[in-house]
């Protein structure tokens, strides 16, 4: 998603309907419930005319909507501008539409509350409105006149507080309706930025393992090297094929992706393969998988660097057999991965060493955070000893 489709993120329509609709729905609750309050609502038609004049409101509001659609992306004082001006006419629609359903039923409502009030309402021949008192009706001197201006005064002085009335409500309603668009903008900014931490952890982790594969190879063609030199042509054949099965099943898989244990175990025993004829004598393996872990999910190549360790500074530098051992359980619902040898202890503070470890943390940094750790040093009982713990996952 790039900047320009993020900008213009639409709030989706039916959210933006609900909106509209419970606008309108609380401006006829409250104004039935004004009309009960004050006794008018003894005329049945009054509610059912509210109803048009909501419904008809509604309409006009939906009408609104794609205009201010087109100012989703825009400025805010350029919003308030449009939103204030094309309210107006929008206003004054709805104050006449209310004037046109509630005509017949006008001179009903003056006389209800002027009964109510001990009055009585009317005009006179011209149009002037006339209050009388009840008790002094038969008295036509009684009689006041309160009202000496014309009908379409009294209609434009009408439309005009009605208008006023509906103006507010679409001014509300597009507040609101703003609102929406900003949190939907907002929602989308949270997706693009979790796009693009997944995207910068992935490139992180494209770096972190390609990094293992060019110092695994150099080591690997040194001792091709060596073996060839020395004329043992049937140990740098093996060698040959061991590392082009090494190769086509660490390259066969995604490189920011996880496998299965099993599979992890798998290749390194490749790799062991692979240093066993440089030191046919004096590198042993051992593997404990249980069969319940094989299928627990683990960063590709994530045992290679200690894998590597352990033959680069416990088995080259000694004459003696060395043991290099991979082994998994299960602790407290975490998986727990050892690569360990017997080799001498004191020999892991070499640079290139540092480097192994430091690319194993980083990757399991990337992967999990806080929640896995490596925790590397001498064993007790001699030799060096480095220790994974992580989520227990299953792969796929």
């Amino acid at each position: 998603m790039n900047q320009d489709s993020a900008s213009l993120q639409r709030v989706p329509a039916r959210l933006v309907l609900a909106s509209i609709i419970g606008v309108w729905l609380a401006f006829f609750v409250l104004a039935s419930l004004r009309g009960w309050l004050v006794g008018l609502e003894l005329l049945d038609s009054l509610l059912w005319r509210r109803a048009v004049v909501t419904l008809a409101s509604m309409a006009v509001t939906m009408a609104l909507w794609p205009i201010l659609r087109l100012l989703d992306s825009r400025p805010v004082w350029q919003k308030a501008f449009a939103v204030l001006a094309i309210s107006l006419p929008a206003s004054l629609l709805l104050g006449t539409i209310n004037q046109r359903v509630f005509a017949p039923v006008e001179a009903q409502v003056v006389s209800k509350i002027a009964e109510r009030e001990g009055l009585r309402v009317r005009r006179d021949e011209s149009g002037n409105l006339l209050v009388d008192p009840v008790d002094r009706a038969e008295s036509a001197g009684a009689a006041v006149m309160i009202d000496k201006a014309t009908d379409d005064d009294n209609r434009w002085r009408q439309l005009v507080d009605l208008a006023l009335n509906r103006y507010f409500v679409l001014l509300a309603w597009a507040a609101l309706y703003y609102a929406l668009v900003s949190a939907e903008q907002a929602r989308a900014a949270e997706r693009r930025e979790g796009e693009y931490r997944r995207a910068a952890k992935a490139a992180e982790l494209r770096s972190l393992r390609y990094q293992v594969n060019p110092h695994f190879l150099f080591n690997t063609l040194n001792s091709l090297s060596a073996l060839v030199m020395t004329g043992k042509a049937e140990a740098a054949e093996t060698m040959i094929q061991t590392l082009s099965n090494f190769y086509r099943r660490s390259l066969a898989g995604d490189p920011t992706g996880d496998v299965a244990l099993e599979q992890e175990f798998a290749l390194q025993q490749l790799y062991l393969q692979i240093e066993a004829v440089r030191f046919p004598e004096r590198l042993k393996v051992r593997c404990d998988l249980p069969d319940a872990l094989g299928e627990a999910s683990v960063p590709g190549m994530i045992l290679q660097p200690l894998v590597e360790n352990s033959v680069r500074y416990g088995v080259a530098p000694v004459t003696r057999a060395v043991t290099v051992s991979l082994t998994a359980r299960e602790e407290y619902g975490r998986l727990v991965i050892e690569v360990s040898d017997d080799g001498p202890g004191g020999s892991g503070s070499g640079g290139g060493f540092g480097i192994g470890l430091a690319n194993v943390r980083d990757r399991l940094a990337a992967s999990y955070g806080e929640d896995a750790s490596l925790v590397s040093g001498p064993s007790g009982d001699g030799g060096w000893r480095s220790v994974i713990r992580m989520p227990l996952n299953r792969h796929g």
